[in-house]
């Protein structure tokens, strides 16, 4: 009753098996007894009785394919999904034996959903189960269940879709009492987040100092502020790196934060553009820019008595295929403490609403450079060029009632742009006169909007192709 809804095939079967072997069966009593071991259950139901033959009948009956539909309970895919979509493993233990358990699993199609089921287990002997599989949380609708979590010193989550009430459940004191798994998902992304910030705390507080390399995005943020509370803000300080690939605004938006978090701002001049490699801009631009990042980062740090330089890779960045500048921040010795903590890119803005941080939804703003084509040259002419036409083009979009979230002028190379705008308005954007006059005006030549709509690290896509723009 914690995944499927059995009530009604398991009641109609053991009162019929109950009723044939010379025994009183109370349908409401053999409702209570849901959850327990079958052959518990028969003992309680039918004392002095053949338990061994009991449980034949019974399971004979149970498997008719005249009896009752077994169905699954509102919100108990969706539950399965939530756990591997975060990352996790999934891991049913039942009371019921194990060809019972793998069978209900199978008919009701959730077995796509488990990772694994282990059958006939029920209290202590489940949480035996639990904690040889590491579990970490155990979502159960009989007190037995909280006692398996105990056990296996794992978060104990009771659910009232069975015979014991949300009343009785909580006189066991489970860590979390939800009314049913429609609000699974909802606990285990705040469950998982509190996890992952304690993590980040207790990685930070070890640290003595840090020099955090602030951006001004909703990562770099979210590391500063956590930084902030874990050291305390005479113990971290923020760099912002200036050079010509830095958008307009991002310097004054980085300055007003650490000044609300009472950190100082540190703004380096970096030298990106003396580095070959970064102005040829082949495929692994990044590596060259955050090269000269940390080159510069960690003799400041040095001056400024700071231990260590982290920057705010998270966990999706790790995982988001080419990333050549991830590789350079780590030759050269930076941190990554959202990324050690497990932090995605959703929790990131999840824990920074939560903190009352500016940035929260703060859209995507990477460096100007990442907006020229691979294969491009990059040069401050076009790096500026690209920013004239972004401020331009946002200006023309509001003037003509469209408020835009995310917005990318990328320039293909002769004096081409590409316009990526939310996908939602791509198709207004493209119709809109002062929009593509607006890029126009900053020095492009040819105009073309995107229908796909903006998507971070498009110029990737292109790199296959970057020979034709050259």
């Amino acid at each position: 009753m914690t995944l499927v809804d059995s009530r009604e095939r398991v009641v109609s079967c053991l009162v019929a098996t109950l009723t044939a072997h010379g025994f009183a069966a109370d349908p409401d009593a053999v409702w209570r007894g849901v959850g327990l071991p079958l052959e518990t259950m028969l003992e309680e139901l039918a004392p002095g009785g053949d338990t061994a033959a009991l449980a034949v009948d019974y399971r004979t009956r149970h498997n008719a394919p005249d009896a009752p539909p077994v169905t699954v309970l509102a919100g108990a895919a969706e539950a399965l999904s939530a756990v591997r979509e975060a990352g996790g493993r999934t891991l049913a233990v039942s009371a019921k034996i194990q060809p019972a358990l793998e069978k209900v699993l199978a008919d009701t199609g959730l077995a796509a959903l488990v990772d694994d089921a282990v059958g006939g287990r029920f209290g202590a002997a489940k949480g035996e189960v639990l904690r040889e599989r590491g579990a970490t949380a155990y979502v159960g609708d009989h007190p037995g269940d909280v006692v398996a979590a105990r056990t296996a010193g794992a978060v104990a989550v009771a659910v009232a879709t069975g015979p014991h009430d949300a009343g009785e459940l909580a006189g066991h004191e489970p860590d979390v009492l939800l009314t049913d798994l429609a609000g699974f998902g909802g606990w285990l992304d705040g469950h998982l987040l509190d996890l992952r910030l304690d993590a980040l705390e207790r990685r930070l507080a070890g640290l003595g100092s840090l020099l955090v390399a602030f951006s001004g995005g909703a990562d770099s943020a979210l590391l500063l502020a956590a930084a902030v509370r874990a050291l305390g803000p005479d113990d971290v300080a923020a760099a912002t790196a200036v050079s010509h690939s830095l958008a307009s605004g991002e310097l004054d938006a980085a300055r007003e934060l650490a000044e609300a978090l009472g950190v100082r701002l540190l703004t380096p001049a970096t030298e990106e553009m003396a580095r070959d490699g970064y102005r040829a801009n082949a495929g692994d631009r990044c590596y060259f820019c955050k090269a000269e990042l940390l080159e510069v980062l960690r003799p400041l740090a040095d001056r400024h008595g700071l231990a260590h330089v982290a920057t705010g890779t998270n966990a999706d960045d790790a995982v988001a295929g080419f990333r050549p500048g991830i590789r350079a921040a780590a030759e050269r010795g930076a941190l990554t403490p959202l990324l050690d903590a497990g932090l995605t890119k959703a929790q990131v803005r999840a824990a920074s609403r939560r903190w009352g941080l500016p940035t929260a939804d703060k859209p995507a703003a990477a460096c100007l450079s990442s907006r020229i084509a691979y294969g491009v040259e990059v040069t401050p002419h076009r790096l500026a060029r690209v920013d004239r036409a972004e401020v331009a083009l946002r200006a023309a979009l509001e003037a003509g009632g469209l408020a835009v979230r995310d917005l990318r002028v990328r320039d293909l190379g002769q004096d081409r742009a590409r316009v990526e705008v939310d996908a939602t308005l791509a198709e207004r954007v493209a119709a809109l006169p002062a929009a593509g006059q607006a890029v126009v005006q900053a020095g492009f030549v040819d105009v073309e909007v995107d229908p796909r709509g903006f998507r971070s690290g498009s110029m990737n896509e292109l790199l296959d192709d970057a020979a034709r723009y050259r």
